[in-house]
């Protein structure tokens, strides 16, 4: 069996710079200037990086495009995206700076539409400048190292402070809870949250008799006031009451009963309103 013929010079030397390209000046450009970045988190040298890889942030917005929402907008989204990937670059690892910062970018983007997705109906403005606002709120995180203010975010968008506030707002409205979900909280007895709804809180009357004995307690000594709110605000019996007090269950019955009576005397048979 005859050997296959061998590949001419021109052909072998194709494929071996198609499997290694060989780098461009700009590619080393992005490589220096990478490590230089890492080096000393010069704000300049990282907005020339976000310049030479621009195109990549719009070939992948350009992916995402027609689907309701700005191309403009998606791509101020995947800026965010490769300025996160130049702060995490680690050059010494010697990996190529666009196949790490793809995944991020498109990350990035995707994470955009799934937070653009709205539980409760709001003014198409609002939903567009909440996505404006989370993006640059992102990008001046990482550029200030610091939550940004709701001025430095409306300054960087030229909108007023309280379009800012507007629109977050109605950040809530993205989310809903189905009304068949439990709280997964223990003691919860696995209930809906539908479930919940309009049932009577075990403890409002409890509440209720504490605003009314704070209001009347002030006229008695703060022995009766103390055995009083052991008894009617936390419930417990004369004798839980004469052990924390160290009295016996007797002379507990006999300073409730005079507590009582010093009462109706103050305000007659019900408490002031």
């Amino acid at each position: 069996m005859s050997s296959p013929p061998r590949r001419g010079g021109a052909v072998a030397t194709r494929e071996r710079t198609l499997a290694k390209p060989e780098p461009t000046a700009e590619r080393e450009e992005i490589r220096r200037l990478l490590r230089e970045y890492r080096q000393t988190r010069d704000p300049k040298t990282r907005e020339r990086l976000v310049d030479l890889n621009s195109d990549l942030v719009h070939f992948i917005a350009r992916r995402f495009a027609n689907r309701g929402e700005p191309l403009e907008d998606i791509e101020q989204v995947g800026f965010v995206g490769l300025i996160q990937a130049i702060e995490r670059f680690d050059p010494s690892l010697e990996n190529e700076f666009s196949t790490f910062a793809t995944p991020t970018i498109a990350g990035e983007i995707r994470r955009y539409f799934r937070d653009r997705s709205w539980a409760v109906r709001v003014p198409r403005r609002l939903q567009e400048n909440l996505g404006r606002v989370n993006a640059v709120s992102q990008q001046l995180s990482i550029e200030l190292g610091r939550p940004p203010t709701v001025s430095e975010i409306a300054e960087r968008l030229g909108l007023g402070d309280d379009e800012v506030l507007a629109a977050l707002e109605v950040s809530p409205a993205q989310h809903s809870v189905s009304l068949e979900s439990t709280s997964g909280q223990a003691g919860d007895d696995a209930l809906t949250l539908g479930e919940r709804l309009g049932r009577e809180d075990e403890n409002l009357e409890r509440v209720e008799a504490q605003e009314v004995l704070e209001r009347v307690m002030a006229h008695l000594t703060p022995r009766e006031r103390k055995i009083l709110a052991l008894r009617f605000v936390d419930q417990l019996p004369q004798t839980e009451v004469a052990k924390r007090l160290g009295i016996s269950q007797m002379h507990v019955s006999r300073l409730q009963r005079a507590a009582i009576d010093h009462l109706r005397r103050e305000f007659g048979d019900s408490p002031p309103a």
